[in-house]
């Protein structure tokens, strides 16, 4: 198969299983298999996919330079998109919660710190996608790179609305932060050096680290949990997996992935 047949099934394939969540979410409800509260339970799965899909489109920039496959920044889009579709989703879920009253989805929103940021973070979503084509590319010039600079502290508001509408158990969103750390601590290396596997062995235990500290302080600020109970439970054989274990196995197997990916023996080019 030639590179180009094998780019075009790769996207067609992110398109598809970009849809598989949707299509799981509606076999369910058909079902009757969304427990006693089917419209919270699709809010919080459409809010688990946004956050899905948006890390795995920020993880495409590292990936490319990992495994040194440009071709791979062409799936960032579609995987945008389907974030955004995700996060356009769980807000019209929202708004059919609210039996579609507009006036009290926006009182709502205005009076709720973690439905504002929530809104917010919908607008910058639909401004991306929006201007997420070649001609938008196009007509913005360089205006258009700073703009899908926004993706970032869309994420950070994403965040933090996933902790604050997780009410008692934020393992998820402790889990996502982690891994959003790790993304940010990778693009924040010098080109040179972030690729090196002794770089991504630092990372993978640096950010299961940060990640108990990110768990620590949530508790600790709107639990009064002691951060040294958080400390003793990460470390803990009993409680596994905790948040900082996901994490520290997502950061081994980018180093093991990225090993065997240079290991692979090239095709060489007969002169």
């Amino acid at each position: 198969m030639s590179p180009a047949n094998r780019l075009s099934l790769i996207k067609h394939a992110v398109v598809v299983l970009s849809l598989l969540p949707a299509a799981e979410l509606v076999l369910r409800w058909q079902m009757g298999r969304m427990g006693a509260r089917p419209t919270t339970e699709a809010l919080l799965w459409t809010g688990d996919w946004a956050v899905a899909f948006l890390l795995i489109t920020l993880a495409i920039t590292p990936a490319r330079a990992l495994f040194d496959w440009p071709p791979l920044v062409t799936l960032r889009r579609r995987l945008g998109l389907a974030a955004a579709g995700y996060a356009l989703l769980h807000f019209g879920l929202y708004v059919f919660d609210q039996k579609w009253n507009l006036v009290v989805v926006a009182l709502e929103i205005v009076k709720r710190f973690y439905l504002t940021i929530g809104f917010v973070a919908v607008l910058a979503f639909v401004a991306l996608s929006i201007t997420s084509t070649d001609g938008w590319q196009r007509r913005l010039r360089r205006n258009w790179k700073r703009l899908h600079y926004l993706v970032y502290p869309l994420a950070v508001l994403a965040l933090i609305h996933f902790f604050l509408q997780s009410k008692a158990n934020v393992s998820d969103a402790v889990m996502a932060s982690g891994l959003f750390l790790w993304l940010m601590l990778w693009r924040a290396l010098p080109r040179d050096i972030r690729s090196k596997p002794q770089t991504l062995a630092g990372l993978a235990v640096a950010t299961p680290i940060l990640t108990v500290v990110v768990e620590a302080l949530w508790y600790w600020g709107a639990k009064g949990v002691p951060p040294m109970r958080i400390v003793e439970a990460s470390l803990d054989p009993m409680l596994i997996p905790r948040p900082a274990h996901i994490v520290l196995v997502a950061g081994l197997g980018v180093v093991v992935v990225t090993l065997l990916w240079r290991l692979k023996p090239r095709k060489t080019v007969p002169s």
